[in-house]
């Protein structure tokens, strides 16, 4: 089976190959069904590969196979969360593919397949980076993911905001990869090694951390933190959600964030974690200070915005610190916690952002004040909105919940505080958000009126819809109930731990399953939620930004090099937050 690792990448490729090649002759409707069989076929694939991923499967591409344990080939591992990862980002492509069933407006003369096709070839780097057992590939694929993506933030070129979304997006990202390959080319030069394994071992025998070791570590995770949005590194997303399509969102905080945060466990526990790499102190504490960083700004950035678009990519921002902060205390419960919430996270931003879209279409905004009372016939809409909310919050049953629940008890003390005030807090917006928007409760903003008249957006479906389409409805419903079914299908939850334990725990044993102080704990950030939002809809002036909110937010100032200086800053900070346990050593 080992054999039909690179497959899930060379399908996703092969079939944009087709459709570029294609495209232009093609009927839409066979563009878009064979989308849909090729997305959905390596989907099969990584579900029909999991259940053989004990032991990891390993398999060097193209069969140049090591000679006396050397090799220049290319090596994929398919291994519990190498496959989980792949399974994942191709469900969520199949599922953004048919929410987009013809979405957008037929160009008169142009490529009927260029979407798609773009679709399939993110879908497959974001697969090749999570099966990569090889630095530079994982690296290349890092690359394609991300230019891919500047390619789909910005696919509605006529429209001067969406080109400087994708340009912020760009550039930023391309000096965390830059960072990422000056990493490696250090972990080359001291090992002169590739694979993971290998420079892990290389490392190892070298001896204990040094200056290059600080610094190569700092640059990778500095790459990887980037794609993750962690603070203060996040300025990127905001903005290319802000402007890029619905589909391209779902994908964006439904797993490429996620990817990022899978590619620090990944990196840290193969090549950073023995005698010659990091201390686990300073892992700790440099993990656990960026994800309580990211998780506070992320939330009290997300209550405060009324673009929805953005208030969705913001309560990203908030749950990656959730991430980081479970991954940082490098205990088999946390990093079981977080593959769950994980899961759980991705069925339920993906929903909330379909139905933002859905917004977008009929009304041709996403400004809470303008849509005040405007969506109340979106009945259905309006509850998988409500719906995604209390999954957000970290309600029992939702595998939001259960993920939670787990990571809250690896953690422990005050850090519970943060899962709770910060799943609580973006909740409460989304659900602030369903009570303006879809109910129309609370006093009308002063400024509705004139929004309503003056700022419009324009539909991605290139019309405002006179009726939201079934897929529309259909695709966040599925979503929602997948989230829903990570926390309650039996067993579920030890299968994803006994996979992650064996691949990053040494084969720990860490048995997952409901507490009654997680299910408190669950129900106390949605019972904070809900009051908090009706807070906020009986009383706006009481939650009002505070004068110290301000300056906060004017850091969101869409200037590329006010991000590329935060980028800057980012880097020292985590620098100085490694670098006494190296000194130490």
């Amino acid at each position: 089976m080992h054999h039909l690792l690179p497959l899930l990448v060379a399908i996703p490729l092969l079939g944009a190959a087709l459709l570029v090649a294609t495209g232009r002759r093609l009927p839409r409707i066979a563009v878009e069904i064979t989308g849909f069989v090729v997305s959905g076929g390596t989907a099969a694939l990584a579900l029909v590969l999991l259940p053989g991923s004990s032991p990891p499967m390993v398999e060097w591409v193209g069969g140049w196979l090591p000679v006396d344990g050397e090799s220049v080939g290319i090596v994929v591992v398919g291994d519990g969360p190498a496959l989980g990862m792949a399974a994942l980002v191709s469900l969520l492509t199949l599922s953004a593919l048919a929410y987009s069933w013809r979405y957008f407006d037929e160009p008169p003369h142009g490529h009927t397949g260029a979407f798609t096709a773009l679709m399939l070839v993110f879908q497959g780097a974001m697969c090749g980076f999570a099966i990569a057992g090889d630095l530079f590939n994982a690296f290349v694929f890092f690359e394609l993911m991300s230019v891919v993506a500047y390619a789909l933030t910005g696919y509605r070129i006529d429209e001067a905001k969406a080109v400087q979304g994708a340009l912020t997006f760009g550039v930023v990202n391309s000096l965390g990869a830059y960072a990422l390959l000056m990493g490696i080319a250090l972990l080359y030069a001291r090992t002169g090694e590739l694979a993971m394994s290998k420079i892990g071992r290389g490392l190892d025998a070298h001896g204990g951390p040094d200056a290059l070791v600080l610094a190569s570590f700092v640059l990778v995770l500095t790459g990887l933190l980037v794609k993750s949005a962690a603070v203060p590194f996040h300025f990127w997303l905001p903005d290319a959600h802000a402007v890029a399509p619905t589909p391209v969102c779902m994908l964006l905080s439904g797993v490429m964030v996620e990817l990022g945060a899978y590619g620090v466990w990944r990196v840290y526990g193969t090549v950073f974690a023995g005698p010659g790499g990091i201390p686990a102190a300073d892992l700790i504490r440099a993990l656990v200070t960026l994800g309580t960083l990211t998780a506070a700004i992320g939330a009290v950035m997300c209550w405060y915005q009324r673009h929805i678009k953005r208030l969705l990519a913001y309560s990203t921002v908030a749950h990656t610190g959730l991430f980081l902060v479970g991954l940082g205390v490098l205990t088999p419960e946390g990093d079981d916690g977080v593959a769950l919430y994980i899961l759980g996270h991705a069925g339920v931003k993906a929903a909330l952002f379909a139905c933002a879209g859905a917004l977008l279409d009929r009304y041709g905004s996403v400004d809470e004040h303008a849509l005040h009372g405007r969506a109340r016939p979106l009945r259905a809409t309006a509850v998988l909105f409500a719906v995604g909310a209390l999954g957000l919050a970290g309600l029992p049953p939702f595998g939001t919940a259960l993920g939670k629940a787990v990571t809250e008890e690896a953690v422990g003390g005050p850090l519970t505080v943060v899962y709770v005030a910060a799943s609580a807090i973006t909740a409460g917006a989304v659900l602030r958000v369903t009570a303006r928007v879809f109910l129309g409760l609370g006093p009308r903003p002063e400024d509705a009126a004139y929004e309503t008249s003056g700022s419009e957006e324009k539909p991605e479906s290139g019309r405002l819809l006179r009726r939201i389409p079934d897929t529309m409805t259909t695709v966040p419903a599925v979503l929602l109930a997948a989230a829903l079914a990570v926390g309650v299908a039996p067993g579920f939850g030890d299968l994803v731990a006994r996979s992650v334990n064996e691949a990053g725990s040494g084969g720990a044993h860490a048995s997952v399953h409901w507490t009654r102080h997680g299910i408190l704990l669950g129900v106390a950030s949605t019972v904070l939620a809900a009051a908090l939002a009706g807070l906020a809809v009986t009383r706006p002036r009481w939650v009002a930004a505070p004068a110290w909110a301000g300056p906060l937010r004017r850091l969101q100032s869409g200037h590329v090099g006010d991000y590329v200086a935060w980028l800057l800053a980012g880097v020292t900070v985590l620098g100085a937050l490694v670098l006494p346990g190296v000194l130490g050593g």
